[in-house]
């Protein structure tokens, strides 16, 4: 397994434009990979929510907690 250090020294070495083609490749799969984690998290969300595992709340009161949550330090 490679260092970071090693990873970087290594992408150093590469030319201008392949660098620049790297940095592309990396965002692009950093981002598909974030977006199926959301969408893993968005069916498991909804498989919970049909399987009646969530209160049921009003719109004002889930404001409220959220509020809250920011106020709170973290844990």
């Amino acid at each position: 397994m490679n260092t970071l250090d090693q990873v970087l020294e290594t992408a150093l070495q590469l030319s201008y434009e392949e660098q620049e083609m790297l940095i592309k490749i990396l965002k692009n799969r950093h981002h598909e990979s974030r977006r199926l984690e959301i969408a893993t998290n968005a069916k498991q969300t909804l498989a919970d929510f049909h399987a009646g595992k969530f209160q049921h709340q009003s719109a004002n009161n889930v404001i409220a907690a959220l509020r809250q949550s920011l106020n709170e330090p973290d844990a």
